[in-house]
């Protein structure tokens, strides 16, 4: 018996270790090096105490790279979860043109988030991009925008790019919520008289309120994440408008070598992930419990 968990435990032990050195060990490692001066390179650096949390409660970039990253996730969240909805409500049922539909709709999912950001500045692009060119066609050039050098909307058309890459994968999650509902529940309901809406928020909504949830934080994280995107479309730019946390670190760290103030922004954006997903939970769980 006692061999048989060695041998159990012996499963565990790849995952244990590159769960330690690729998580814990980077994570406490850069909580340490958010209290010194490390440029990166240097062999020796100072203890410097709460200095680098100090200078980013200033830091006039870093505190409008919050605000942007805000911003950036709650259009994402709003818009993807919303429209990744209803296009689970359309396409639930399992019929050859669903299933075709739901394949079409995960494809940007599957490529890499540089080429996604390299279709997209070229359709954005003034002067020869598709969407410019399209609303002109039609009969709109007042709607012509300069959509990523424009700093007042240059984050939402970020925003924009990040829900149509992911939308599919939220998709086949609200669908799969859908079809684990039982199908007596709705037309129990439908006979008890409700119109279409009622049925969707007094049965569905309540029932896939857990995979809500799921693609609700899921989406807040990717939002979290989407430094590759935004490094490829703008940069920052123009004038930090789309500066998020994210490049906001990297251009810290391997830009101005001051790793030490990158890892204390590092921790900050560790612990807002975490407090945002937990009020996302929350918020969920006591929607779901006003319904039962």
């Amino acid at each position: 018996m006692k061999n048989g968990k060695r041998i159990l435990l012996l499963f565990f032990a790849p995952g244990t270790v590159l769960y330690l050195a690729l998580f814990v060990y980077p994570t406490l490692s850069g909580f340490y090096y958010s209290f010194t001066d490390w440029d990166g390179l240097s062999p020796s650096y100072r203890y410097i105490g709460l200095d680098n949390y100090a200078t980013l409660t200033e830091h006039i970039v870093f505190r409008k790279s919050i605000g942007n990253n805000l911003k950036f996730m709650l259009a994402v969240v709003f818009c993807q979860t919303v429209a990744s909805l209803v296009l689970a409500l359309m396409l639930q049922r399992n019929s050859k043109a669903s299933t075709a539909l739901r394949s079409l709709y995960f494809v940007p999912t599957i490529l890499s988030s540089v080429s996604v950001g390299f279709i997209w500045t070229f359709m954005y692009d003034p002067s020869l991009g598709l969407i410019n060119g399209v609303l002109d066609r039609i009969g709109l050039p007042v709607l012509s925008q300069n959509w990523l050098g424009d700093a007042h909307i240059a984050i939402f058309s970020l925003a924009a790019v990040q829900s149509w890459a992911h939308i599919g994968q939220m998709v086949i999650l609200f669908v799969a919520g859908l079809q684990s509902i039982p199908r007596e529940l709705l037309e129990a309901a439908k006979l008890d008289g409700g119109t279409r809406l009622q049925v969707f928020f007094r049965v569905t909504w309540p029932l896939l309120a857990p995979a809500a949830a799921v693609v609700v934080s899921y989406t807040t994280i990717q939002s979290f994440k989407a430094f590759d995107l935004v490094f490829t479309m703008t940069g920052g730019g123009p004038v930090y408008s789309t500066e998020i946390l994210s490049t906001f670190i990297y251009n810290t760290a391997f830009t101005n070598y001051s790793f030490g103030l990158a890892s204390a922004a590092s921790m900050f954006f560790l612990l807002l992930i975490a407090l945002i997903t937990w009020l996302q939970f929350r918020v969920l769980r006591a929607d779901r419990a006003s319904y039962s």
